[in-house]
């Protein structure tokens, strides 16, 4: 079931709120949890019912192994330790499963000049979010961090349908202690309104941005054959927005819906294309991920604790994972060590103590995060060189891209909207209740729903 959809905003949102809130009025607190865990598997469900026994096989198997590691039965470390091996070892197998099999046959294929007959396996929804955030609990777990030991609630914690099928990659203490509230077990009209603002803002950011930008970026990675200096700027410009608009327009209304719950889920974006150099746009791009590979990748690799040369491969290695984590292709992996080379570089810079004007230092990385992204669209490495020639060949040929003239205003008038107008954070912490919201609301809702008859998924559905 989708955000951007007639059945989740005018049906399963409203019937979930109401029936949710009417079970905690009546202090049924284990049924309103049950209530939302089954409702949030409907929601997952809908897309694919044979998805549903990984997840809830997914989600028992980690209770049982975090519940064991916190279990005081277990008193040798080492115990422990084998147990949380054994657990992200299942979790990462699961995964790469599903997800890498069929990419390592065809590799072995291509290499060893053999024809072994790939899986087709189709990737299930959300598993490598809610993988992710599973095995972030069992190292938490491990690090006797977390305190929950009862099922249900574990459930609502994997599942809670804003955050379950794209994020943001949450900790149980920092999602599930806001259950335990007693002020959240009663309907907050701020946080109502305020969720209804932030939830408008990210359905308009997808529907009406986001999807316009798709068809011309569409048009030029798939559609042309080749393009000139104009189209494939357009062409790289556009899904530079696209994703922007669509992947933080989908965190917006997760954050948006889970606020009806009183549920407040962490930052994910934070205007990253304004950043100035290549760190901070990790500190702004897709922060619950960069939060992970941080603290359960880079930091138990060593992070920059064994000099210099090791902090350099650790970056490196990190950010190819990071790259394997977004999908199984050799142009992923090469996006993530284009990403992970550029973090080197920023440190030995800084190490140089070299400084550059904030303007030149936005528009070098800004360039480079747009040009990177051509490998992380591509579907072949060809067309990712069919996209780049362009960008950097001068010629006269017109094919693919009709009406270039207003594509680029519209680009620029977007790139100067990203640049120098609030980001949705910043517009939440100065809503008010009050005419002018309201209106505002109202037309970002009503605009935003006309959209709604055209197809689209969300892009990081994919990963």
């Amino acid at each position: 079931m989708l955000f951007n959809s007639y059945e989740f905003i005018f049906a399963f949102l409203p019937i979930t709120f109401i029936v949710y809130f009417y079970l905690l009025s009546k202090r049924l607190v284990i049924g309103a949890k049950g209530f939302l865990v089954f409702a949030s598997l409907f929601f997952y469900s809908w897309w694919n019912i044979l998805y549903l026994p990984l997840i809830l096989s997914s989600m028992l198997f980690n209770y049982i192994v975090g519940n064991s590691i916190n279990g005081k039965n277990i008193k040798v470390k080492i115990n422990k330790k084998k147990l949380l091996i054994f657990g992200i070892v299942a979790n990462v197998s699961l995964l790469g499963y599903f997800k890498y099999v069929d990419f390592f046959i065809e590799n072995i294929n291509y290499f060893g000049d053999i024809s072994i007959v790939t899986l087709d396996l189709a990737l299930p929804l959300a598993i490598s979010f809610f993988t992710f955030q599973q095995i972030a609990y069992l190292v938490d777990s491990y690090k006797e961090e977390t305190k929950e030991y009862d099922f249900l609630n574990y459930a609502l914690f994997v599942t809670f349908f804003p955050q379950l099928i794209a994020g943001p990659i949450v900790h149980h203490k920092e999602m599930m202690p806001q259950f335990a509230v007693k002020w959240n077990k009663v309907k907050k009209y701020k946080n109502i309104a305020l969720g209804l603002f932030i939830f408008s803002i990210g359905l308009f950011k997808k529907v009406v941005i986001a999807d316009s930008f798709a068809i011309w970026a569409t048009n030029g990675f798939d559609t042309a054959v080749t393009l000139n200096l104009i189209e494939a700027w357009i062409t790289s410009l556009s899904y530079t927005f696209q994703l922007y608009f669509d992947f933080s327009g989908y965190t917006d209304m997760a954050i948006g819906v889970a606020l009806l719950f009183n549920i407040k889920l962490p930052i994910n974006f934070n205007s990253p294309y304004k950043a100035i150099n290549i760190q901070d746009f990790w500190r702004r791009w897709h922060i619950t991920l960069s939060r992970f590979l941080r603290d359960y990748v880079y930091i138990p690799l060593g992070g920059n604790r064994k000099g210099s040369f090791q902090t350099y491969n650790n970056l490196i290695i990190t950010f190819i994972i990071g790259g394997l984590w977004h999908g199984a292709g050799w142009t992923f992996v090469f996006w993530g060590f284009l990403h992970g080379i550029a973090l080197v570089v920023q440190k030995i810079w800084n190490q140089l103590d070299f400084r550059l004007n904030s303007i030149i230092a936005w528009f070098i990385t800004f360039n480079f995060v747009n040009i990177a992204w051509v490998f992380f669209r591509a579907k072949e490495w060809d067309d990712a060189i069919k996209v780049l020639s362009g960008m950097f060949a001068f010629n006269n040929q017109t094919i693919g891209i009709n009406m270039e003239n207003m594509l680029v205003l519209f680009t620029i008038i977007i790139t100067v909207f990203v640049m120098f107008l609030k980001n949705s954070n910043e517009l939440k912490n100065s809503f008010k209740i009050n005419f002018r919201y309201s209106c505002l609301i109202g037309f970002l809702l009503t605009f935003s729903i006309l959209f709604l008859n055209r197809h689209s998924d969300f892009l990081y559905f994919n990963f």
